[in-house]
């Protein structure tokens, strides 16, 4: 079983920037990690995913806005936020697929103020 331990929400102003982080109980050869979202009353979303063989892909909404990378250790996947919108206000929830196997974290609420 992989736990999935998120940081980095919280509160921010229109413009202004957060960097999200998840780290991983167990760092994996091949795996995709990322991040969905869910904003009340919406459908899921796939915000930005990265895999450890350095495929990337992003949502089109926040693609030119978002860059999501591994640190030094293949367990830790972080997102990096800037120029965020009101629309960008979510739970934003860390997974991590392994073979076909999917984990998610707790979610982290993020709030963007007009």
């Amino acid at each position: 079983q992989v736990q999935l331990v998120e940081s980095g929400g919280g509160l921010v102003q229109a413009g202004g920037s957060l960097r999200l982080s998840c780290t991983a109980s167990t760092a994996f050869t091949i795996s995709l990690m990322g991040w969905y979202r869910r904003a009340p009353g919406k459908e899921r979303e796939l915000v930005a995913v990265h895999s450890t063989i350095g495929y990337t892909n992003y949502a089109d909404s926040v693609k030119d806005r978002i860059t999501i990378y591994r640190g030094n250790t293949k367990n830790t996947v972080y997102l990096q936020m800037n120029s965020l919108k009101p629309e960008g206000t979510s739970v934003y929830y860390c997974y991590e697929d392994i073979r076909g196997a999917t984990y998610w974290g707790p979610g982290n609420q993020v709030t963007v103020s007009p």
